[in-house]
């Protein structure tokens, strides 16, 4: 923990004060001034004497200075708790995207920034990067067509796809549905979950209200006995935002014409050009070979599921239920019961150890520990001190939030780093998964000194209840961690220029850093560091933990070291059906990105081929076995990675573990929390951002060229 001196920043946190009526203005004045920016540059500035400082450089400080702005402005509409504020964040969001486009359009702009890379100036690496970036972002924003009706026609294109992006996560976000079941229909479900449903009334007196969102969807599909309520929330879950099917067909027509405008064969083409794999075809060989190296352990893995299935429902007295099938929606139970059975692994006994918030203060210690931080929660007395409105309240958006400053540890010079938000619980309207948003970046100031970054933690995990505080699964432990390292790359790096800051690396890199983090969530040492059990936290919660604790004397503070022993033995059972699926994922958006052929993309049913491709790839049977075809769920509805910016980029979770397996196996499986190496990494990795290409980081921490052997080790498949 850092001393009582560290808590006043040298920079105030961003304000969240912004209103349904100041966003959208807010929001036209940072356009204005950047447009004015613009024309002011190409006013004075003549092709034959444009330079790097004339040009670009201008340009890069008025794109660092607006972000503070424009990142916040385009956030609210993912956790605004109002939707007058969601809507008129929506509607920024579209502004700014349009003025993108328009900037990155304009051909007197890109005759300066040409002019000024022809001239071959010396300039810094990361400048001449950035001038690089810069110039091929003109060209692959459609002025490589000449001014006319294809230009015009790429910028409208360009125009739409942002629109279909902004709406299809709006309708995710905003999407409320749910289903109504009796009691008996959620036997099996935990009570801890159960007592958060809404109670019906009227015609759903007696039933209670299961809605979409994590913490009540993934229970109900791993505890629920009867099939049935399994099938019925597994469908509607598929089916909760049809109002994205036209738009995603939509917009991968649009994607793949735009390609084709450019001169490419197809979008995936396009997008993959400037990432570490290079071209589609390479692509397409990573994941049809890891297909063929899967299935015979996908299959493996199902018979013993079926197997299981089979048992189950004889032991049950129902064995005359049994029609031969395994289906997707038999997966999350019929695994989780696998876990008890063969590995006595009680999943609700595990989430005992793992209340939320030591679990979270557990593992900012780690962090301490390995890159030389220290974290300081910015409590309510504080808050109002560092605001620079001078009320504490102005400093989050919402009241589940938390601020904490960010500082070098003393060995690492005690230097302020940033700020990290957290909003851990789901609401009405706010961003369904869990990711990390950047909400100012940091980067060097025109005066030469450097400005701080804000980074957001937005997840969903279920509320904390009256007798009990909320409980992580261990596979939301994972996920918690995982994207807290996101919110690390985002803090510790320090690059010259926004552009470069944290996680804007390339696509497929970006998950490498947050992916070898996971392993500690699976190092016996680090699970004890992470655990305490919550009937430790309080006597009100030791009264709790009693009332069903049938005269047990108290557990451990710490996960005892069988169920530590217990929990690592299950790492990797199933793995091929999980690394199967996600295989699904990443074919189905190749698929949609690569057709031979315009017109035979248009004559493409998305919707089909998704579950085409599932069913053929991952194992498992779907309600097409039951005579319901190719069209009872539009699973693609759903997918906002492929809408929001990992269109053929899918690939690339798997991909990267490719890179983080290698780190993780090269240098910190001996010792997970060797404070050297994790420096070494901090500084030769982290830091660097998309500073310098992703590979040099890589090969630089490795002292090699990065190798795939602990990645098909990893999947038993070396």
């Amino acid at each position: 923990m850092a001393p009582a001196a560290f808590k006043k920043p040298p920079q105030a946190p961003p304000v969240f004060v912004g209103t349904a009526a100041s966003i959208v203005k807010d929001t036209e004045t940072l356009i204005e001034r950047s447009r004015s920016l613009q024309d002011q540059i190409v006013a004075s500035v003549e092709p034959e004497h444009a330079s790097f400082q004339d040009v670009v450089l201008p340009m890069a400080y008025n794109e660092a200075s607006s972000s503070l702005e424009s990142h916040i402005l385009v956030f609210y509409q993912a956790v605004a708790a109002e939707k007058a504020v969601r809507d008129a964040s929506t509607e920024a969001d579209k502004l700014i995207d349009d003025f993108s486009i328009e900037s990155n359009m304009r051909e007197d702009l890109y005759k300066l920034v040409d002019a000024a890379f022809q001239k071959k100036e010396r300039l810094d690496a990361e400048s001449q990067r950035l001038l690089e970036k810069e110039r091929k972002d003109y060209i692959r924003n459609g002025l490589s067509l000449p001014a006319g009706s294809k230009r015009d026609r790429f910028k409208e294109i360009k125009k739409r796809l942002s629109q279909i992006s902004i709406q299809f996560q709006k309708n995710l976000n905003e999407e409320n549905g749910g289903l109504w079941f009796t009691n008996d229909e959620l036997e099996g479900v935990p009570e801890d979950v159960l007592s958060t449903l809404t109670k019906g009334h009227g015609i759903n007196e007696g039933k209670l209200r299961l809605t979409f969102k994590y913490p009540d969807l993934f229970p109900t599909l791993k505890y629920a006995k009867n099939p049935i309520t399994r099938q019925k929330v597994f469908i509607d879950n598929e089916n909760k935002s049809n109002q994205n099917v036209p738009l995603f067909k939509e917009a991968v027509l649009l994607r793949d014409e735009a390609a084709r405008l450019l001169g490419y064969p197809n979008h995936a083409a396009f997008k993959i050009e400037d990432k570490m794999a290079k071209t589609p075809a390479t692509v397409d060989e990573f994941l049809g070979d890891l297909r063929k190296r899967l299935a015979k352990g996908g299959a493996k893995e199902k018979e013993i599921l079926h197997k299981l299935k089979e048992e189950d429902l004889k032991s049950r007295g129902e064995e005359k239920s049994f029609d031969g099938h395994y289906f997707l929606w038999d997966h999350r139970y019929y695994s989780r019961l696998q876990l008890e059975r063969d590995y006595q692994l009680d999943q609700q006994k595990v989430a005992e150890y793992f209340p939320l918030q030591t679990t979270l203060s557990a593992m900012l210690r780690i962090f301490e520990e390995l890159l030389g931080l220290a974290f300081v929660e910015i409590t309510t007395e504080d808050r109002s001190a560092i605001s620079p409105s001078g009320k504490g309240e102005d400093i989050v958006w919402h009241p589940d939030v938390q601020v904490f400053s960010v500082w070098d540890d003393e060995g690492e010079g005690q230097a302020f780093v940033g700020y990290l938000y957290t909003d851990l619980h789901p609401r009405d309207g706010k961003y369904g998964h869990a990711a990390n948003f950047n909400l100012s970046p940091g980067f060097i100031n025109p005066n030469g000194t450097r400005r701080y970054p804000a980074t957001a933690l937005v997840c969903n995990f279920s509320k904390p209840g009256p007798k009990k505080p909320s409980l992580l699964k261990h596979d939301e432990v994972v996920t918690l961690f995982h994207e807290l390292g996101h919110g690390i790359h985002d803090l510790v790096s320090k690059t010259k220029y926004a552009r470069f800051h944290g996680t804007s690396v390339v696509q497929d890199f970006v998950e490498a850093p947050s992916q070898m983090l996971e392993n500690w969530c699976w190092t016996p040492s680090q699970l004890k560091a992470l655990s305490q059990h919550y009937s430790t936290l309080s006597p009100e919660y030791l009264a709790s933990w009693k009332e069903h604790a049938a005269g047990q004397s108290q557990p451990s503070e710490k996960i005892p070291d069988d169920l530590i022993d217990n929990l690592i033995k299950t790492k990797h059972v199933n793995d091929a059906l999980f690394t199967l699926r996600q295989l699904h994922f990443g074919m189905f958006d190749m698929a949609v990105h690569e057709p031979t052929t315009h017109e035979e993309l248009e004559q493409t049913d998305c919707t089909e081929l998704y579950n085409r491709l599932r069913t053929e790839i991952s194992c498992l049977d779907g309600p097409e076995v039951l005579g319901m075809g190719n069209d009872w769920g539009h699973g693609q509805a759903t997918f906002g990675h492929l809408i929001g910016g990992y269109d053929a980029g899918y690939y690339g979770y798997l991909s990267s573990q490719v890179y983080s397996m290698d780190m993780f196996y090269s240098v910190f499986a001996k010792d997970p929390m060797n404070g050297k190496e994790g420096r070494r990494y901090r500084h030769a990795v982290l830091e660097k951002g998309g500073s310098q290409d992703e590979m040099k980081s890589l090969e630089d921490f490795l002292g090699r060229k990065p190798s795939s052997d602990a990645f098909y080790r990893e999947l038993g498949l070396a």
